[in-house]
Protein backbone atom coordinates (compact mmCIF):
# COMPACT_ATOMS: atom_id res chain seq x y z
CA UNK A 1 0.00 0.00 0.00
CA UNK A 2 1.42 3.24 -1.03
CA UNK A 3 1.32 6.58 1.33
CA UNK A 4 -1.41 7.86 -0.06
CA UNK A 5 -3.32 5.03 -0.06
CA UNK A 6 -2.62 5.09 3.74
CA UNK A 7 -3.35 8.49 4.08
CA UNK A 8 -6.47 8.06 1.59
CA UNK A 9 -7.79 5.07 4.62
CA UNK A 10 -7.20 7.12 7.38
CA UNK A 11 -8.92 10.57 5.99
CA UNK A 12 -11.76 8.49 5.38
CA UNK A 13 -12.57 7.69 9.60
CA UNK A 14 -15.13 9.82 11.17
CA UNK A 15 -12.74 11.86 12.77
CA UNK A 16 -9.47 13.73 12.45
CA UNK A 17 -6.91 11.86 10.75
CA UNK A 18 -2.69 11.29 12.83
CA UNK A 19 -0.60 14.03 12.41
CA UNK A 20 1.50 14.13 9.22
CA UNK A 21 4.99 12.46 9.98
CA UNK A 22 6.17 14.19 6.82
CA UNK A 23 5.06 17.49 5.01
CA UNK A 24 5.08 15.18 2.35
CA UNK A 25 1.82 13.23 2.95
CA UNK A 26 -0.19 16.95 3.89
CA UNK A 27 0.63 17.88 -0.11
CA UNK A 28 -0.26 14.53 -1.51
CA UNK A 29 -3.19 14.48 0.18
CA UNK A 30 -4.10 18.06 -0.82
CA UNK A 31 -3.17 17.17 -4.03
CA UNK A 32 -5.42 14.61 -4.15
CA UNK A 33 -8.38 16.25 -2.83
CA UNK A 34 -8.06 14.69 0.54
CA UNK A 35 -7.29 17.51 2.49
CA UNK A 36 -10.50 19.81 3.42
CA UNK A 37 -9.02 21.10 7.29
CA UNK A 38 -5.34 21.69 7.90
CA UNK A 39 -4.58 22.47 11.59
CA UNK A 40 -1.95 23.72 13.94
CA UNK A 41 -1.13 24.90 17.58
CA UNK A 42 0.29 28.16 18.13
CA UNK A 43 1.58 28.92 21.53
CA UNK A 44 0.81 32.43 22.65
CA UNK A 45 0.14 35.11 26.00
CA UNK A 46 -3.25 33.64 26.34
CA UNK A 47 -2.30 30.31 26.41
CA UNK A 48 -1.92 27.58 23.32
CA UNK A 49 -4.44 28.31 20.54
CA UNK A 50 -5.84 25.47 17.96
CA UNK A 51 -5.83 27.10 14.27
CA UNK A 52 -8.02 25.76 11.39
CA UNK A 53 -8.24 26.50 7.93
CA UNK A 54 -10.14 25.15 4.97
CA UNK A 55 -9.48 26.37 1.39
CA UNK A 56 -11.96 29.32 1.95
CA UNK A 57 -9.96 30.52 4.69
CA UNK A 58 -9.62 30.42 8.59
CA UNK A 59 -12.64 28.43 10.15
CA UNK A 60 -11.80 27.81 12.97
CA UNK A 61 -9.63 29.36 16.65
CA UNK A 62 -10.08 27.14 19.89
CA UNK A 63 -8.33 28.10 23.41
CA UNK A 64 -6.65 24.70 23.91
CA UNK A 65 -7.19 24.00 27.81
CA UNK A 66 -6.37 20.65 29.38
CA UNK A 67 -7.56 17.50 27.30
CA UNK A 68 -9.49 19.78 24.42
CA UNK A 69 -7.39 19.50 21.54
CA UNK A 70 -8.99 16.03 20.46
CA UNK A 71 -12.47 17.38 21.91
CA UNK A 72 -11.93 20.86 19.23
CA UNK A 73 -10.22 18.31 16.41
CA UNK A 74 -13.55 16.21 16.85
CA UNK A 75 -16.03 18.85 16.65
CA UNK A 76 -14.29 20.17 13.04
CA UNK A 77 -14.59 17.04 11.89
CA UNK A 78 -18.11 16.45 12.55
CA UNK A 79 -19.07 20.19 11.24
CA UNK A 80 -16.80 20.62 8.66
CA UNK A 81 -15.20 17.81 7.11
CA UNK A 82 -13.71 14.08 8.44
CA UNK A 83 -10.94 15.12 6.40
CA UNK A 84 -8.57 17.06 8.81
CA UNK A 85 -5.00 17.03 8.75
CA UNK A 86 -2.39 18.45 10.62
CA UNK A 87 -0.38 21.17 8.00
CA UNK A 88 1.20 24.01 10.04
CA UNK A 89 2.73 25.39 6.57
CA UNK A 90 -0.89 25.71 5.28
CA UNK A 91 -1.25 28.28 8.44
CA UNK A 92 2.12 30.37 8.27
CA UNK A 93 -0.34 33.62 7.40
CA UNK A 94 -2.89 33.46 10.40
CA UNK A 95 0.26 32.14 12.57
CA UNK A 96 2.09 35.06 11.49
CA UNK A 97 -0.98 37.86 11.70
CA UNK A 98 -1.35 36.45 15.32
CA UNK A 99 2.20 36.67 16.78
CA UNK A 100 2.02 40.45 15.46
CA UNK A 101 -0.99 41.22 16.99
CA UNK A 102 0.05 39.50 20.23
CA UNK A 103 3.44 41.39 19.96
CA UNK A 104 1.61 44.67 19.49
CA UNK A 105 2.39 45.65 15.75
CA UNK A 106 -0.85 44.28 13.88
CA UNK A 107 -3.88 45.85 14.90
CA UNK A 108 -6.49 44.93 11.64
CA UNK A 109 -6.45 41.09 10.43
CA UNK A 110 -6.18 40.49 7.18
CA UNK A 111 -7.09 37.35 6.52
CA UNK A 112 -9.84 35.12 3.97
CA UNK A 113 -12.09 33.50 6.24
CA UNK A 114 -14.77 30.68 5.92
CA UNK A 115 -17.67 31.66 7.82
CA UNK A 116 -19.32 28.63 7.32
CA UNK A 117 -19.55 27.54 11.35
CA UNK A 118 -22.14 31.05 12.12
CA UNK A 119 -25.63 31.45 11.27
CA UNK A 120 -27.00 34.32 9.31
CA UNK A 121 -27.93 36.63 12.63
CA UNK A 122 -24.23 35.39 13.97
CA UNK A 123 -22.42 36.19 10.90
CA UNK A 124 -23.80 39.89 11.06
CA UNK A 125 -23.23 40.10 14.65
CA UNK A 126 -19.46 38.83 14.34
CA UNK A 127 -19.17 41.55 11.51
CA UNK A 128 -20.49 44.06 13.49
CA UNK A 129 -18.11 42.86 15.99
CA UNK A 130 -15.32 43.00 13.50
CA UNK A 131 -15.86 46.89 13.19
CA UNK A 132 -14.93 47.99 16.63
CA UNK A 133 -11.36 49.67 16.30
CA UNK A 134 -8.59 48.25 18.28
CA UNK A 135 -8.26 49.22 21.61
CA UNK A 136 -11.85 50.06 21.76
CA UNK A 137 -14.88 48.58 23.24
CA UNK A 138 -18.62 48.58 22.57
CA UNK A 139 -21.76 47.31 24.21
CA UNK A 140 -23.86 44.02 23.42
CA UNK A 141 -26.96 45.96 22.75
CA UNK A 142 -24.80 48.67 20.60
CA UNK A 143 -23.43 45.39 18.40
CA UNK A 144 -26.90 43.74 18.44
CA UNK A 145 -28.06 47.34 16.86
CA UNK A 146 -25.47 47.18 14.24
CA UNK A 147 -26.37 43.54 13.51
CA UNK A 148 -29.78 44.85 12.54
CA UNK A 149 -31.91 43.66 15.88
CA UNK A 150 -32.08 46.47 18.32
CA UNK A 151 -33.66 44.63 20.86
CA UNK A 152 -31.93 41.41 20.40
CA UNK A 153 -29.05 41.80 23.32
CA UNK A 154 -29.41 38.78 24.53
CA UNK A 155 -29.18 36.95 21.06
CA UNK A 156 -25.85 38.84 20.17
CA UNK A 157 -24.74 37.66 23.53
CA UNK A 158 -25.14 34.31 22.19
CA UNK A 159 -23.60 34.76 19.09
CA UNK A 160 -20.65 36.22 20.19
CA UNK A 161 -20.48 33.06 22.88
CA UNK A 162 -19.87 30.82 20.01
CA UNK A 163 -17.70 32.72 17.88
CA UNK A 164 -15.86 30.11 15.70
CA UNK A 165 -12.81 32.68 15.52
CA UNK A 166 -12.21 34.97 18.91
CA UNK A 167 -9.11 37.41 19.21
CA UNK A 168 -9.70 37.35 14.65
CA UNK A 169 -13.25 38.45 15.45
CA UNK A 170 -12.92 40.27 18.09
CA UNK A 171 -15.76 39.38 20.63
CA UNK A 172 -13.64 40.02 23.87
CA UNK A 173 -14.36 44.24 22.83
CA UNK A 174 -17.72 43.53 23.55
CA UNK A 175 -18.93 44.55 27.18
CA UNK A 176 -21.88 44.97 29.15
CA UNK A 177 -23.46 48.31 29.60
CA UNK A 178 -21.40 50.17 32.43
CA UNK A 179 -18.18 48.32 31.36
CA UNK A 180 -18.80 45.30 33.23
CA UNK A 181 -16.37 42.78 30.99
CA UNK A 182 -19.51 39.94 30.91
CA UNK A 183 -18.54 36.65 29.52
CA UNK A 184 -16.04 35.02 27.21
CA UNK A 185 -15.39 32.45 25.17
CA UNK A 186 -12.22 31.60 26.65
CA UNK A 187 -12.97 32.80 30.06
CA UNK A 188 -12.73 36.30 31.55
CA UNK A 189 -9.23 36.08 32.42
CA UNK A 190 -8.23 35.84 28.80
CA UNK A 191 -10.78 38.39 28.17
CA UNK A 192 -9.29 40.99 30.05
CA UNK A 193 -5.62 40.34 29.00
CA UNK A 194 -6.61 40.90 25.20
CA UNK A 195 -8.02 44.11 26.26
CA UNK A 196 -4.61 44.88 28.18
CA UNK A 197 -2.67 43.65 24.96
CA UNK A 198 -4.93 46.31 22.99
CA UNK A 199 -3.83 49.05 25.57
CA UNK A 200 -0.14 48.24 25.34
CA UNK A 201 0.40 46.44 28.62
CA UNK A 202 1.94 43.78 29.72
CA UNK A 203 0.39 40.32 30.32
Amino acid sequence: MTELESLRLALRHQGPAPEASVPELTEAAAAAGLLDVAYCKLDSPVGPLLLAATPAGLVRIAYLDDGQEDAVLQDVAARVSPRVLSAPRRLDRPRRELDEYFGGRRHTFELPLDWQLMSNFGRRVLEATAAIPYGSVSTYSEVATVAGSPRGSRAAGNALGANPLPIVLPCHRVLRAGGNLGGYTGGVDRKRALLAIERGQAV
